[in-house]
């Protein structure tokens, strides 16, 4: 048999209007109903004292006292007693003898009858009722008629109509009900924005919908191993999942803002800047990591900012290790080739029958400061520096740029920390050769100075280029900051990247003269824990068996 057909929900936002709609008429007509019936009663107690102060003036007159002690039935109390009425406005004003006998009455015919209400104030005291009588219900005061004496000879009852009670009730109760309608529409019209505004801020969304979202944003962003950091149009940070936590070192606190949640320089840039990007590198004081940054939007609003993020820590330590590697085997060309050169040199020399020249060529190249620079009797004992120097010295020596060791170096001992150290080692001097290749000094140099204290490595560069502009000073080691020619490689990474290291020893990197008379740039590193400390006399300057370098034998690729 057929299915009936799914009856169309409604949706959250009519459900919403509608159900506070409901609430407004419930709370509305309750109050509404409270108002009235609290209106009516308090004007009944209001209309018993009105009754109840008329029949006091009337029960004051001593005219009328005199009579109804006399029993004097004449038309004196009679006239009196509706001429208050009259003034007054009430239904009726009734005065009656001891024995409840009228003296007064609207109705000309019921003079001389008994009261149709039992006679309460006779007993002496006054009452206020709302009470049903010959002329229908009404609010009564009644008055006992007391002479000079002190005796009760009768009493007075003043009654007013509970027709015009309801009627002023229903007066009240019209200037209420238009007001309650104002507000019961101008609820409706609240609740009706309200909606709308529900409705616009979920995006038109369902709840089915939003906790299906949900459920899938916990999968998704705690369920990957990129770091995902995000804010809103307000700059606020609103998602922060616990890779990009665990990538940026801290969780910032959800709606913080992004110059106060302590991010590095690198994402609180790319968030300010609004903008996207692709493979953004940034460093951060133990990372190296990748962004992409995006903004998030849906038609035409602005939904905020979205950093996704990588880390490329491990892949740039083996990027760098791959830089030894290259520098060890740029310095194993270099030197086979100059060994080559020196082989040829003294050949041709001894074919030639040139004996003696031959021994000056051999004694100038034994007497060369940096003919055993680079091996084990020099004075850098770490084959990484060693290495990375060799290779250095070559590529700047084909770049026309002299690349000497101070005279003051020394470092007898091998490197705890070799990849960073040869990381920042190897950015001061390509940015040193680079300068030195471009300033108008000649001939162009590059002087490294190494000294090791204890386990503190000093590391000092000048180059003799034209030095760093004073205006970029300030900027020189923020991520992305070049003086470079904008070409298709990347800039600013290195030395932002080598102070990142540096810090991560505890030591410091810093530009201490942008520029002098007889140098450029002049750069100082100090690296605490860099260096294994000497074990003690006899045996610092002595490296282990594992410690030799398999270069070190070859001839020295050093500035000739």
């Amino acid at each position: 048999m057929p299915w009936p057909e799914k009856r169309p929900r409604l949706r959250f936002a009519t459900q919403a209007l509608l159900v506070q709609v409901a609430v407004l008429l419930l709370i509305m007509g309750s109050g509404f109903g409270l108002v009235a019936y609290l209106l009516h009663a308090e004007l009944e107690k209001q209309y018993e004292q009105r009754a109840l102060a008329v029949a006091r003036s009337v029960a004051a007159d001593e005219q009328i006292i005199q009579h109804v002690a006399a029993h004097d039935r004449s038309n004196s109390v009679q006239r009196r007693a509706e001429a208050a009425r009259r003034r007054t406005g009430v239904l009726f004003v009734v005065v009656a003898d001891d024995h409840g006998i009228r003296y007064s009455h609207p109705d000309a015919t019921r003079l001389g009858q008994r009261v149709s209400t039992e006679p309460e104030a006779l007993n002496g005291h006054e009452v206020v009722t709302f009470e049903r009588g010959t002329l229908g219900l009404s609010a009564r005061g009644k008055v006992p008629l007391i002479t000079g004496a002190g005796r009760v000879v009768g009493q007075v009852s003043v009654g007013i109509a509970a027709g015009e009670v309801s009627r002023r009730v229903g007066d009240l109760m019209r200037a209420a009900a238009g007001f309650t309608g104002l507000a019961l529409a101008l609820g409706v019209v609240a609740a009706a924005g309200l909606a709308r505004r529900l409705k616009r801020q979920t995006l038109g969304l369902e709840p089915a919908d939003l906790s299906d979202l949900l459920r899938e944003r916990e999968a998704v962003l705690h369920g990957i191993d990129e770091g995902v950091l995000a804010i809103d149009p307000a700059g606020r940070i609103t998602i922060c999942n616990d890779a990009a936590a665990r990538l940026i070192g801290d969780s910032p606190a959800q709606g913080s803002s992004v110059a106060d949640a302590g991010l590095p320089p690198g994402l609180r840039t790319l968030l300010a800047d609004r903008t996207s990007a692709r493979g953004v590198l940034v460093a951060t004081e133990e990372r190296m990591l990748v962004v992409a940054a995006a903004p998030v939007r849906r038609g035409d609003q602005d939904l905020g900012h979205v950093l996704t993020m990588r880390d490329r820590t491990d892949l740039d330590a083996m990027a760098r290790e791959l830089d030894v590697v290259r520098a060890l085997s740029d310095a194993l060309r270099a030197q086979a080739h100059e060994y080559t050169n020196r082989l040829h040199t003294l050949s041709g020399l001894l074919s030639l029958g040139h004996r003696e020249e031959a021994i000056t060529y051999l004694r100038e190249l034994a007497d060369d400061p940096l003919a055993t620079e680079y091996g084990d009797g020099g004075r850098l004992r770490d084959p990484y520096i060693r290495g990375l120097l060799a290779a250095k010295t070559a590529v700047a020596s084909e770049c026309g740029v002299d690349l000497r060791l101070s005279a003051d170096s020394f470092v007898p001992a091998q490197l705890r920390a070799p990849l960073d150290v040869v990381t920042i080692l190897g950015n001061l001097v390509d940015n040193a050769t680079a300068a030195a290749q471009a300033g108008a000094r000649r001939p162009a140099w590059v002087e490294v100075s190494l000294l090791a204290e204890a386990d503190i490595l000093h590391l000092v560069v000048v180059d003799s280029g034209d030095g760093v502009p004073p205006e970029a000073a300030d900027r020189l080691f923020d991520q992305d900051y070049t003086t470079a020619a904008d070409d298709a490689r990347p800039h600013g990474v290195g030395l932002a990247l080598a102070r990142r290291l540096t810090r991560r020893h505890c030591g410091e990197l810093s530009l201490t003269r942008p520029s002098g008379a007889d140098c450029g740039a002049v750069f100082v590193a100090r690296l605490p824990g860099a260096i294994d400390p000497p074990a003690g006399p006899g045996t610092a300057c002595e490296p282990g068996p594992d410690s030799r370098s398999p270069f070190s034998a070859l001839p020295s690729g050093g500035a000739p």
